[in-house]
């Protein structure tokens, strides 16, 4: 009679490997790869691995010039957060029907998880990060305070920047005309009014 410990099982150790690897493969293909500048960071560009067709990209963000080489499939947002450590512009729905990755590019309200990063050659990109000017914060960031218009927080940078568009397209007229120009930002907790008293506010600093 044999005294050998029974082997391990192979097909267990098959599964935990196929997981295991799915999840690292998943993960970098959904953030995508990039190299930055020298511009960017004020040190040279490192290698990255490509996993797929990359383009060299230059754009502003927050008034900084960079010059990127990215993933073809990169979202604008996975390269804010992932690549630029810019974490305020939060992914929520990541399908465009929330509102809570709202950035401005070229003065305009885009959704950032639908906006291919590889489409904003020369484009000026503004997020939540890029508003306060030094100490001084943004009329409507102040307005969001002074109302009390969040409770998570979690949605409330893509609201701002929401507000921050309507503001510049003039869509201020009236509390009916910003509830339906900021339809697209959805608020879990239900802070609608004071959002709207908030934008309201800011319209009257303009």
């Amino acid at each position: 009679m044999s005294t050998d410990p029974p082997a391990a099982e192979p097909s267990a150790l098959s599964r935990r490997t196929f997981v295991a690897t799915t999840v690292a493969v998943g993960g970098a293909v959904a953030a995508g790869d990039l190299v930055v500048g020298p511009s960017a960071f004020g040190a040279e560009p490192s290698t990255a691995a490509e996993t797929g067709p990359s383009t060299r990209v230059s754009l502003v963000v927050n008034g900084r010039r960079l010059t990127v080489v990215v993933d073809n499939r990169t979202s604008l947002l996975d390269l804010l957060r992932e690549h630029l450590g810019l974490t305020g512009s939060k992914k929520g729905c990541n399908a465009g029907a929330c509102g809570a990755c709202t950035v401005l590019v070229d003065g305009r309200r885009v959704n950032s998880c639908l906006t291919l990063a590889v489409r904003l050659e020369g484009a000026e990109v503004t997020t939540i990060e890029g508003l306060a000017k030094g100490e001084r914060l943004h009329p409507l960031q102040q307005a969001f305070i002074d109302q009390d218009a969040f409770q998570c927080g979690f949605c409330t940078p893509g609201q701002i920047m929401s507000g921050v568009g309507c503001l510049k397209e003039g869509r201020t007229g009236s509390a009916e005309e910003i509830r339906e120009w900021m339809s697209g930002n959805l608020c879990r907790c239900g802070c609608y009014v004071k959002i709207v008293r908030a934008v309201e506010q800011a319209a009257r600093w303009k």
